[in-house]
């Protein structure tokens, strides 16, 4: 009896090799909650081949208005994904390049 409750309480073997927790495995949620929009996607998709473009350019890419292109730009923005730098009246947006290496670096761990 004894050996059975004690095969019982040991601990599970570890099902995966990723060893994230905490901020990064917030900040990992997020980046992925952000992409699981279809149109940040699309906007990703275009600055991959436009860098340094400014919100009237995803404007003029995308059938949505304005106000929604910025605040798909905020949350691709807050989570990493994009960096966003002030030329005078406008912001010209470009992909962060080091949050994307260490996105993929903790993705490949996964997978």
């Amino acid at each position: 009896m004894i050996t059975d409750v004690s095969k019982k309480m040991a601990a599970p073997p570890a099902c995966c090799s990723l060893d994230i927790s905490g901020a990064e495995q917030k900040r990992l949620v997020k980046m992925f909650k952000a992409l699981g929009n279809p149109l940040r996607f699309e906007i990703m998709k275009y600055l991959v081949t436009h860098p340094s473009c400014i919100t009237g350019d995803i404007v003029e890419f995308l059938p949505i208005a304005q106000a929604t292109v910025s605040q798909h730009l905020k949350v691709l923005r807050d989570a990493g994904w994009i960096s966003g730098v002030v030329e005078g009246p406008a912001t010209s947006y470009c992909l962060n390049e080091a949050n994307i290496a260490w996105f993929k670096a903790k993705v490949g761990q996964i997978f």
